[in-house]
């Protein structure tokens, strides 16, 4: 094949093209040009690519065929009422029918945390098995008082609010592992959480340990118990599905459950600011867990009105059934 020939022959017809697409409206006789126009350019680039596959020709046809393609299919656009119908009705609807899931993960957390701190409080053979004595001073004299204002309040909320994100990502990408792993996560913060109260319990400081943690704690350890909770019923989609088919049932929880990642992220982040200007704060400690009262009582209120509204208005937490794609039908 002669390149440049063909090349000659078929350039007005790209350029033509490349005007139409560039259109945002088109009369009904262009369009009808731009579809016959765009048939032509996709035969053109198939030709190159198999007759005489020269590469700057093949990036050339490619770009414009895939404009044209984007003007023909049309593209999503992430507009401020997506963003609005995010917030007010898929990710307060998750969470809202979730809610038995994230009171059971809740008192699970508690029950677990409660014990293993009563458990290290009264045993001193337990504590001197898990950390020195002089470390376990160090921790309830200096170190757990301290590491909240061990950074600047900017970067110490950017640290903090990362590894929670992670963590809340984890839980819900581990739901499609049966939630198995989800239950080790939780196990790990529990125990984490009981033992160094444990110490502090030990050394006389309870009133110090639920001074700083309560203030932050409160809205971050709700956000980790929604994580948990969305991943644990995603695995147990795979158990059981309901009336639908396996497949469709998980894909469509697993689309839900992941809705809620950027929610979560911006709950995690209030409590990050929380954590890092209000718990180190010079304000008495009553006050220190009011705020965190509030904003958890802010959050709860939020879900409740919001998740209740869109559950009884049969709304649906899932992506439009023209994002979705058809399914294969099953008998009930």
């Amino acid at each position: 094949m002669d390149l440049d020939r063909f090349v000659a022959a078929h350039r007005p017809d790209w350029e033509r093209l490349r005007v139409l697409t560039r259109r945002p409206r088109l009369s009904g006789e262009e369009a009808d040009e731009f579809v016959d126009l765009y048939g032509r350019a996709s035969t053109d680039l198939s030709v190159v690519r198999s007759e005489a596959p020269d590469p700057v020709l093949v990036s050339e046809l490619s770009t414009l065929v895939a404009r044209a393609r984007g003007t023909t299919t049309g593209t999503g656009r992430f507009t401020t009422s997506d963003v609005a119908r995010y917030f007010l009705v898929t990710f307060p609807l998750v969470v809202y029918r979730a809610r038995w899931w994230v009171g059971a993960v809740a008192v699970g957390f508690l029950m677990v945390s409660f014990g293993v701190g009563a458990w290290v409080s009264a045993n001193p053979d337990v504590q001197g098995a898990l950390a020195p004595p002089d470390a376990v001073q160090q921790l309830v004299d200096q170190d757990f008082e301290s590491y909240y204002s061990s950074d600047p309040a900017g970067s110490f909320a950017a640290r903090v609010w990362t590894n929670n994100a992670w963590v809340a990502a984890l839980s819900l990408a581990f739901g499609g592992l049966l939630g198995l792993p989800v239950l080790w996560v939780l196990w790990q913060n529990a125990t984490n959480v009981g033992v160094v109260g444990g110490f502090m319990a030990a050394g006389g400081r309870l009133d110090l340990f639920f001074g700083l943690i309560l203030p932050h704690g409160l809205l971050e350890l709700t956000a980790v118990f929604v994580a948990a909770a969305l991943g644990l019923r995603l695995g147990w989609t795979l158990i059981d599905p309901g009336p639908r088919s396996r497949t469709v049932a998980f894909a469509a929880e697993g689309r839900s459950t992941l809705s809620a990642v950027v929610g979560l992220t911006v709950v995690l982040l209030v409590s990050g600011v929380v954590e890092a200007f209000v718990t180190p704060s010079g304000l008495p400690t009553w006050a220190r867990i009011g705020i965190g009262a509030a904003v958890l009582g802010g959050f709860t209120t939020y879900v409740v009105v919001f998740g209740r509204r869109a559950d009884r208005s049969g709304l649906s937490a899932d992506l439009a059934e023209s994002d979705v794609g058809a399914t294969r039908p099953v008998a009930p």
